[in-house]
């Protein structure tokens, strides 16, 4: 008996561990293009455990399928995870999530290809609660927001991709004209990870200015 909870238990921390590793395998799809665009990210389990639980289980229920960016700032970041995206009207893109929030858990920085969670500002949450579905990527170093949001992952490959993604021509609210959508998400053993491809040209320099993240 003793030797059976032995071997639960190993097979219990092995499992474990392979979790501790997975990574995400994001695909694209910009308007009718048929060609798939990718990003891998890796998460940082230990310093934002309850925000990369949730990430993954919204990933498993495919919650993240069908919804676009809906944030780009040329060169400086992108921003997804609403599910109001789905729908044509954009008013109240940006408000939107799963119907909870999740409890910050603020202790990375913002470095080049950092994956934080987006939240309401602090005059209406103090407590600084991540959105529970929307997150943005850091296509360049943002110190003034460290502190301030959660930073759960970081861009294993792709971010050049992303980077020129952002450029594209955006309505008034810096949501891309043309549709730019989650196929899929996909969580992985890292060992599976596809290769990287071949890096994107990247896109022109910034044309106006930004100054907010939802």
């Amino acid at each position: 008996m003793k030797k059976l909870l032995l071997t639960a238990a190993v097979f219990a921390l092995t499992l474990a561990a392979a979790r501790a590793d997975d990574v995400a395998l994001v695909t694209l799809r910009v308007g009718d293009d048929k060609t798939p665009l990718q990003f891998a990210m890796e998460f940082y389990e230990n310093e934002a455990p309850r925000t990369v639980e949730n990430f993954k289980k919204l990933a498993g229920k495919k919650f993240y399928n069908g919804l676009a960016i809906h944030r780009a700032f040329h060169h400086i970041l992108v921003q997804m995870g609403d599910p109001l995206t789905k729908h044509k009207d954009r008013s109240k893109v940006g408000t939107g999530g799963p119907g909870y929030t999740i409890e910050a858990e603020i202790r990375r920085k913002h470095t080049k290809g950092a994956v934080a969670a987006a939240r309401l500002p602090d005059k209406i949450n103090p407590s600084r609660h991540s959105n529970g579905s929307q997150f943005y990527i850091c296509l360049a170093p943002q110190p003034t927001y460290d502190g301030q949001y959660t930073v759960f992952g970081s861009i294993l490959w792709g971010l050049d991709t992303l980077d020129a993604l952002s450029t594209k021509p955006a309505d008034s609210n810096d949501y891309p004209i043309e549709r730019i959508v989650i196929r899929s998400v996909k969580i992985l053993p890292r060992e599976q990870l596809p290769a990287a491809p071949a890096p994107v040209k990247p896109g022109p320099a910034p044309k106006k200015p930004w100054w907010r993240l939802f």
